[in-house]
């Protein structure tokens, strides 16, 4: 099992049932940061040290307040941490169930686990550890197991959810090559993005764009 844990949560309560899961393992070592920036420097830290952090069990969510942290976010706290520590274990332990961002997560930042905060949160984030220890791939909280398996979000890229995201912004198709553009989000054609939005609307069956921003909406991909 683990010996060194690190929690990144801004919530006690949290801390301690992550925490007492662990323990329940026994797991020696548990450390806690309640600020992304904070996270990043005691792993770094741990490593310059000699002594690493095995697994990191981060939430996504992190209140602002009168403290000024260049990591926002545990999504940009686990990216930092990928791009140093690219087998550091990580486990997001989070309230977020939007299926595209929980497989972005897998499928982009190669997390081992991910624990929806609910009714199964120590059996489920118990499972996880153990899995994550195990190297067993893509462990999800078993409520949401079908999420990894949905095909809807499988076929449906950064740049699909990119689009819908503009048009729920109230992004016309007209101006959407312009506003692409300047955000330097490619391709930005007007062709490129009209094929696209034809493809969404055939796979989601919209008969316009405010019918497929609905149902983007309603699958919590947006």
């Amino acid at each position: 099992m683990f010996t060194k844990v690190l929690i990144a949560d801004d919530i006690d309560f949290n801390d301690v049932g992550a925490a007492l899961t662990l323990k329940s393992l026994g797991v020696p070592e548990i450390d806690y940061s309640k600020y992304c920036d904070d996270a990043l420097l005691k792993i770094n830290k741990a490593h310059m040290d000699g002594h690493p952090f095995q697994l990191l069990i981060s939430d996504l969510s992190f209140k602002t307040d009168h403290r000024v942290n260049q990591i926002q976010s545990g999504e940009e706290l686990i990216q930092a941490v990928r791009n140093l520590y690219p087998d550091l274990k990580i486990i997001v332990f989070s309230i977020e169930d939007r299926a595209h961002r929980i497989k972005c997560l897998f499928d982009n930042l190669h997390i081992n686990g991910y624990v929806v905060k609910g009714r199964n949160t120590i059996y489920d984030l118990k499972c996880a550890i153990q899995k994550a220890y195990a190297n067993e791939p893509e462990n999800i909280s078993t409520e949401f197991v079908h999420l990894l398996q949905d095909k809807t979000t499988s076929e449906i890229d950064n740049y699909d959810v990119l689009l819908i995201k503009y048009l729920s912004q109230g992004i016309s198709q007209e101006n959407m090559e312009a506003a692409f553009k300047q955000d330097g989000i490619s391709p930005n054609s007007k062709s490129s993005i009209e094929k696209h939005l034809n493809k969404l609307k055939i796979y989601f069956k919209a008969n316009n764009t405010v019918h497929l921003v609905a149902i983007a909406k309603d699958l919590g991909i947006v």
